[in-house]
C-alpha cells in the first residue's frame, strides 16, 4: 500500500483585521471561562444551590440555542454580522454587572439568576452564530483552517488562564465581584470589533419570507451528508458531556473536598492539552487526514470524561489535582483539535449566503442538547448521587466514538475535498466528493465547543 502524500496549504498571512477578531474572540473566550466557573459557584456557595439548581442554571445557560438559534440563523443572514457580534458583547457586559449589582446588594434570588442566566444565554447564541458566519469575511476561505486553529487555541489558552484567575478572584473577591472580569472582558470584545476596516458587504434581500429561509437553510443541511454527519457527533458528545460537566463541579465541591482554587488549577491546567492541540490542527491533519484525526480526538475526549467517576475521594488534594488535570487535558486535546477540523469542514462546505442559518442549525442542534445534558445532570445527581450519575453519563458519551467510525467523515483526508473549484459547497448528497465515503449513508460529527 502506497503513502499517501502531505496535504500542502498555503502559508500567506490573515491580516490585521483577523487580528482584530482575534483579539475579540480571546476577551469574549476569557471572560466566558471566568463566569462559567463564577456562576455555579456563586449558585453553590452564595445560594445554597443543590445539584439540581445548579443542573437548571446549567440548562438556563443552553436553552437559548435551542429557543434562539435558527431565528437569529436568519437575523445573520439578512444582517452585517459585526454590527450584532458588538451588539451582543455590550449586552452581555451590562447583564453581568446587574448580576454583580443584585448579588452585592444581597437581593439575588436563583430564579432571577436563572432569569439573567437565559438572557446572557440568548446574546452568545447571537455572538456565535455570526462570529463563525463573520470569520470567511475578515480571514478568507482559504485560511479558515489556520484561522480556526488559532481562534481555537486562544481559546484554549482561555480555559487555561480563565478558571485559575475565577478561582482567584472567588476566593479573593467573592464569587459576585469575580463576574466584574467577564463584564469587562465582553467590552474589551466589543471595542476590538469596532476597530475592523474590511468592508462587508449588506445582504441581498431575497425577497421571501423568514420562515422560508429558516426552511432553506434547514434543509441545506439535512441534504448534505457531511454537515448530518457533523451535528450528530456534537449532539451525542454534547448531550453526555455537558451532564458530567454538570455534576463534575458539585461533586469535586462536596465530596472530592476541593476549593475554588483547585478546581480553578484543575481546569486551567487541564487546557494545556487543547492549546498544544489547536496549535497543531493544520499540521495533524496535513500528516494523518481530517477524519482519522475526527476519530482520534473522539475517542481521546471520551475517555478522560469517562475516567472522572473512577476517581476516589481518599486521595491527596496533590494527587487529586494532578490526576484530574491529566484527564481534563485528555479531553481538552481531543475536544478543541476536533472543534478545529469541524468547523473548517463546516465553513468550507457551505455558500456564505446561507453560512448563517447553517451555523445556526448546526448549533441549535449540538448546543440546544447542552441544556438537555444540563437537565439530565441535576436530575442523575438528584436520583443516584453525583458519582453514579457521571458513570451513567460516561457510558453515554463513549456512543460518540460509535457514531465517528461509522460516520463518512472518518473517509476525509484534506477538508478542501469538501468544497468545488469556485469555492462553493458542492450542496446535495449526491455530489460526488474525493474523500466521500462509498457507504454515503453513515453519519459522524465533531464535540463540544464546535
Amino acid at each position: 500500500m502506497k503513502a499517501r502524500a502531505p496535504i500542502r496549504h498555503s502559508a500567506d498571512g490573515l491580516g490585521a483585521d483577523f487580528r482584530r477578531l482575534w483579539v475579540a474572540q480571546g476577551a469574549s473566550s476569557v471572560g466566558a471561562q471566568v463566569g462559567d466557573l463564577a456562576l455555579p459557584l456563586l449558585a453553590v456557595v452564595v445560594l445554597g444551590a443543590s445539584a439540581g439548581e445548579v443542573g437548571l442554571l446549567g440548562a438556563a445557560k443552553w436553552m437559548p440555542f435551542l429557543l434562539l438559534a435558527l431565528p437569529l440563523g436568519v437575523l445573520v443572514d439578512r444582517s452585517r454580522r459585526r454590527r450584532i457580534l458588538i451588539v451582543a458583547d455590550l449586552a452581555r457586559a451590562f447583564l453581568t454587572v446587574v448580576i454583580v449589582g443584585l448579588a452585592v446588594a444581597g437581593v439575588l434570588t436563583l430564579p432571577a439568576l436563572v432569569g439573567l442566566v437565559l438572557l446572557l444565554g440568548a446574546f452568545t447564541v447571537a455572538f456565535d452564530v455570526s462570529y463563525q458566519s463573520y470569520l470567511p469575511t475578515v480571514a478568507g476561505r482559504s485560511h479558515l483552517e489556520r484561522a480556526n486553529g488559532r481562534l481555537q487555541a486562544t481559546a484554549a489558552v482561555a480555559q487555561i488562564g480563565g478558571p485559575g484567575m475565577a478561582g482567584l478572584l472567588v476566593q479573593t473577591l467573592t464569587a459576585a465581584w469575580a463576574l466584574i472580569a467577564p463584564a469587562a472582558t465582553y467590552l474589551v470584545s466589543a471595542l476590538a470589533l469596532t476597530s475592523i476596516s474590511t468592508r462587508e458587504h449588506r445582504p441581498v434581500p431575497s425577497g421571501r419570507g423568514a420562515l422560508s429561509e429558516l426552511r432553506e437553510g434547514l434543509r441545506f443541511v439535512r441534504r448534505d451528508r457531511f454537515l448530518i454527519a457533523l451535528v450528530a457527533f456534537a449532539a451525542i458528545y454534547n448531550l453526555f458531556a455537558q451532564a458530567i460537566t454538570v455534576l463534575f463541579t458539585v461533586h469535586a465541591v462536596r465530596e472530592l473536598g476541593l476549593d475554588a482554587g483547585q478546581l480553578g488549577l484543575i481546569f486551567g491546567l487541564g487546557a494545556v492539552g487543547a492549546v498544544a492541540a489547536a496549535a497543531s490542527a493544520p499540521a495533524a491533519v496535513r500528516r494523518f487526514g481530517a477524519g482519522s484525526v475526527l476519530i482520534a480526538c473522539a475517542v481521546a475526549e471520551s475517555i478522560a470524561l469517562s475516567m472522572l467517576p473512577l476517581v476516589p475521594a481518599s486521595w491527596s488534594p496533590t494527587v487529586l489535582v494532578a490526576v484530574l488535570a491529566a484527564a481534563f487535558a485528555l479531553n481538552g486535546a481531543g475536544t478543541s483539535l476536533s472543534s478545529v477540523v469541524a468547523v473548517t469542514l463546516r465553513q468550507l462546505r457551505t455558500p456564505d449566503e446561507v453560512l448563517g442559518r447553517v451555523n445556526a442549525t448546526m448549533r441549535w442542534v449540538s448546543y440546544g442538547v447542552v441544556a438537555i445534558g444540563a437537565a439530565i445532570g441535576g436530575g442523575l445527581g438528584e436520583l443516584v448521587g453525583t458519582r453514579a450519575g457521571m458513570a451513567i453519563a460516561g457510558a453515554g458519551v463513549m456512543l460518540t466514538v460509535v457514531w465517528v467510525v461509522l460516520s463518512p467523515l472518518r473517509s476525509i483526508r484534506d477538508p478542501r475535498e469538501l468544497v468545488d473549484a469556485s469555492g462553493v459547497s458542492g450542496g446535495g448528497p449526491e455530489a460526488a466528493h474525493p474523500g466521500s465515503s462509498p457507504c454515503g449513508d453513515a453519519m459522524g460529527d465533531a464535540p463540544q465547543v464546535r
